[in-house]
């Protein structure tokens, strides 16, 4: 399998069954990016057609969780394009990143198989990140594909283009001065923003403040 064109781009094809090979992909691509901090592109596509792997285990699904996990944490942006009907590892990823782009042709998919959809951390990010949403709750436990306007709609991506290339292009010059470790800070006060209370944020947030105002000051000196 081709994971990736460069050091900058990882591939995910949905219509793959979940493998130690897919998981070793992301893992790579996570620590090249905590190497040079350079933002991530991912690309996605494809969905799962066919019963669930014969060899799929409890244990593989929890290691590739753990690495969309770490994608999700990364100190760099991540940037996904989505292509056509995307399912399977293809959402999981893509869920997992800062800016989607979708083509007007895209659709999210859960599969049903064996009477239910598979019930993966795609399923919590779903909720979390359109919570209350009927067209969620429909593809959640129905397997009702969401058409791309109405993943525009609930913010499961940030933008439905004509030319991805050019998206990609545009999104990738905007984002391209945020990066490091307070990028990641910024995205788990976000996380934990529908989970904690306020008295219990307060205290990172004003850790943040503090780092933000010590940067500021080093940089009026110098």
């Amino acid at each position: 399998m081709n994971h990736q064109d460069n050091d900058r781009v990882l591939r995910l094809d949905g219509r793959q069954p979940l493998s130690a090979a897919w998981v070793s992909a992301v893992v790579e691509a996570c620590g090249r990016v905590e190497t040079d901090g350079r933002n991530l592109v991912v690309h996605v596509f494809g969905t799962p057609d066919g019963p669930w792997p014969d060899d799929l285990t409890v244990s593989l699904v929890s290691k590739w969780e753990r690495a969309l996990r770490r994608l999700e944490r990364l100190p760099a942006a991540t940037i996904a394009v989505a292509e056509g009907d995307c399912g399977g590892l293809a959402l999981d990823a893509l869920l997992a990143t800062d800016y989607r782009i979708a083509t007007e042709a895209t659709r999210l998919v859960l599969p049903v198989r064996d009477g239910a959809t598979w019930p993966g951390m795609a399923l919590y990010r779903l909720g979390r990140q359109a919570a209350g949403a009927s067209v969620i709750r429909r593809a959640a436990l129905f397997g009702t594909p969401v058409a791309a306007a109405e993943a525009l709609a609930v913010h499961l991506v940030d933008e439905v283009a004509d030319d991805p290339a050019r998206a990609l292009e545009l999104a990738g010059e905007r984002l391209a001065p945020v990066s490091g470790s307070e990028l990641a800070i910024r995205r788990q006060l976000i996380f934990d923003a529908s989970s904690i209370a306020f008295e219990d944020a307060l205290g990172a947030h004003l850790a943040a403040c503090d780092r933000a105002l010590r940067r500021a000051a080093v940089e009026v000196a110098s």
